[in-house]
């Protein structure tokens, strides 16, 4: 295997061999390239994958020894005695870029930023503290050893059968999807997915269209992909039908994002009738279906769906953990083999190793154990957060419907976005609602999440909160 710095070493141009090696090792420690600490490879190895002398490579570690950039221990080798400071000038000025119209379109959305964890009040974090993390190593290393050299390979596009099966029994007895494994895509995110469908259906112009408010990763892919999006509104039974057509119809029946609303059966029919009647596909982002915590979920849009025109998709980065990087689609038969040849294009597979421990997790019933435990704490996080809001917070705060999810929305009476800047000025992070809205008629308010906090930090939160209004 030839050494990593063999590009560096030819580009050395001047001066002997000695002197050129010399400045090879100063430039990649300079770059920080090479940290304090790091072992060099021995002179024999070196001189080896550089095609010099062992004698040329001792003294260029013997020069840069005395100059302080390395040092040699008898019996354990050459190690890099000193990490450079990073330079404060100003990085060259580049010609600016010049982005495609999708790019173009891309950049505009802004881009996402997951919350920091745990911090009051980001929303979407699940509770990473309580999650069975010795069950999981357990079970890592049995699925390694028995998958052995198999996990380390290219994988099915679509996604490992065994889990694609576990997630197909699951929805089947928890959210009334009528599906066969072979139905279920395996995919990195739910953003992904988006983006796929986007990619698939969507040319530019057409219409699409989504709730009002609606989630802003959606509305970026759909942009992304440069559709007309036209925002329908949201009462409260969920999204309301409205008259013509588009390609796509975006939803979030079980939960809406961001108020919390469940979408009516009269209102599910209709849309299904709707979608039948123009050709279209209804998306269906079962987001956080698993936490419910008043009342038993109305089952999952596609359960109802008699003409094969809604796809269903979720995430494990809510119900396990968000860097497991698992999310899942339901398709209908009939797209299955397009978006499975779509989706090796895009991004080859997921990974194989996680999705097998996850089967697992599933398979062994671990997962529907801990759905349990996070349901049992998160209702009493949620409960813990409107008993604040209603003692200490209503005279400004007024929670929307909070049947389930990780977080609640509020309204709000005073200027959000100023609000919004002066709480991070005090460590508080207020998720805005209003940037939700594509249309003019915005409501003000934020989303707090709740599930990732203890009952001590969702207080110690309420008091800067409080502290905040009171002050405004």
């Amino acid at each position: 295997m030839r050494s990593p710095l063999l590009q560096l070493f030819q580009h050395q141009a001047s001066g002997g061999v000695r002197e050129r090696l010399c400045a090879t090792l100063r430039l990649a420690i300079g770059r920080r390239h090479l940290h304090a600490g790091q072992q060099l490879p021995s002179s024999r190895q070196l001189a080896q994958d550089l095609s010099l002398s062992r004698v040329t490579v001792e003294a260029a570690y013997g020069q840069l020894e005395s100059e302080g950039y390395l040092r040699r221990e008898t019996g354990r080798g050459t190690f890099v005695a000193i990490t450079m400071p990073a330079t404060s000038s100003p990085p060259a000025r580049l010609a600016s870029a010049r982005f495609s119209a999708r790019g173009e379109l891309l950049l505009a959305t802004g881009g996402c930023q997951d919350p920091p964890f745990p911090h009051a009040f980001a929303a979407g974090s699940p509770e990473l503290r309580a999650f069975p993390h010795e069950t999981w190593r357990r079970l890592s290393g049995n699925v390694q050893r028995s998958l052995g050299s198999a996990a380390m390979g290219y994988g099915d596009p679509c996604g490992y059968l065994p889990l694609r099966s576990a997630i197909a029994d699951y929805l089947a007895l928890s959210r009334g999807v009528a599906c066969q494994p072979e139905q279920v895509i395996i995919l990195t995110s739910s953003q992904q997915a988006l983006q796929l469908l986007a990619m698939m259906f969507v040319d530019p112009g057409d219409e699409v269209w989504m709730e009002e408010p609606g989630y802003p990763g959606a509305r970026s892919a759909l942009l992304a992909a440069g559709a007309r999006l036209r925002g329908i509104a949201v009462d409260a039974e969920g999204a309301v039908p409205a008259a013509g057509s588009a390609k796509l119809m975006y939803l979030t029946p079980s939960h809406h994002y961001p108020t919390g609303v469940t979408l009516s059966l009269p209102r599910r029919l209709a849309w299904l009738e709707w979608a039948q009647r123009n050709r279209s596909w209804l998306i269906e982002d079962d987001y956080d279906s698993e936490f419910h915590y008043d009342e038993r979920p109305i089952p999952a849009l596609q359960g109802v769906d008699r003409h094969q025109r809604v796809i269903t998709l979720g995430t494990f980065s809510k119900s396990l953990f968000p860097s497991l990087r698992l999310a899942w689609m339901v398709v209908p038969p009939a797209l299955i083999t397009p978006v499975g040849r779509a989706r090796s294009v895009l991004d080859g597979h997921s990974a194989l190793l996680p999705q097998a421990i996850t089967a697992a997790f599933m398979q062994q019933g671990h997962f529907a154990s801990h759905l349990r435990l996070m349901r049992q704490l998160y209702r009493s996080r949620r409960d813990l957060l409107l008993a604040q809001i209603s003692q200490r917070l209503t005279p400004w705060l007024t929670p929307l419907a909070s049947a389930g999810g990780l977080q609640l929305t509020v309204s709000v009476q005073q200027n959000e976005a100023r609000l919004t800047a002066q709480a991070a000025q005090h460590g508080l992070l207020l998720p805005r609602l209003s940037p939700l809205y594509a249309g003019p008629d915005r409501q003000q308010g934020w989303i707090l999440g709740f599930a990732a906090l203890t009952p001590d930090e969702i207080v110690a939160g309420c008091d800067k909160l409080e502290r905040l209004l009171r002050e405004s």
